[in-house]
């Protein structure tokens, strides 16, 4: 892959990653809930999700997700339902994700696989900025699947970078208030952040 090109790609994906988005948010939001460790499971599943929608967008399958948005639609109100659900549940401070230093939570690692997965995979703004982003760096001259797969890697490595920080942010975040014992206050906040991504994923 032309060294040029790869050298443009990647500090306009990283930018790309670092901006506040859904994924981004639920990192942060799970940071400060769950912790970093416990969140590193949410981020397999996103990166997951956003290898399939890189991929797709670059072999064509996105551009018949496009014409049947209904599929989209789908996906969006039932991921959105569900983390807006979740969210609140953290803000009532009940379920399995709300902070309860007395009882440390346990939110299974499918749960929260799946939870990352759905987010990637069911945001039309990702499939739409992959369709726009991917193709310009793809040369038609040279075969196509080392092209793709060193484009995938930046962009996970992107993607788990940026997650990680996030994360580490909420986890400070709830330390920070933890010391004050504002648990109820920390719900809140993850809880809100997590409604929040509910709502973007099924309007955006």
């Amino acid at each position: 892959m032309d060294l040029a090109i790869l050298a443009i790609f990647i500090p306009t994906f990283f930018f790309v990653s670092i901006t506040p988005g859904m994924c981004m948010t639920l990192a942060m939001t799970l940071g400060m809930s769950v912790g970093v460790r416990r969140t590193m499971y949410m981020m397999i599943g996103e990166l997951l999700g956003v290898a399939i929608v890189a991929v797709a967008a670059v072999v064509g399958v996105a551009s018949v997700m496009l014409k049947y948005p209904e599929v989209f639609a789908v996906l969006k109100y039932i991921g959105g339902a569900y983390l807006g659900y979740l969210g609140i549940q953290m803000w009532m401070s009940k379920g399995k994700m709300a902070l309860d230093l007395n009882s440390p939570s346990e939110t299974g690692k499918l749960t929260l696989f799946g939870q990352g997965l759905l987010t990637a995979v069911s945001n039309p703004k990702g499939w739409g900025f992959m369709i726009a982003l991917l193709p310009p760096f793809i040369n038609a001259e040279n075969p196509l699947i080392p092209q793709l797969t060193i484009l995938v890697v930046v962009i996970l490595l992107s993607e788990f970078i940026c997650m990680m920080l996030y994360a580490t942010g909420g986890k400070t975040l709830r330390l920070f208030l933890a010391a004050d014992n504002n648990v109820q206050l920390i719900n809140r906040i993850s809880g809100s952040l997590m409604i929040g991504v509910g709502v973007w994923l099924a309007v955006g």
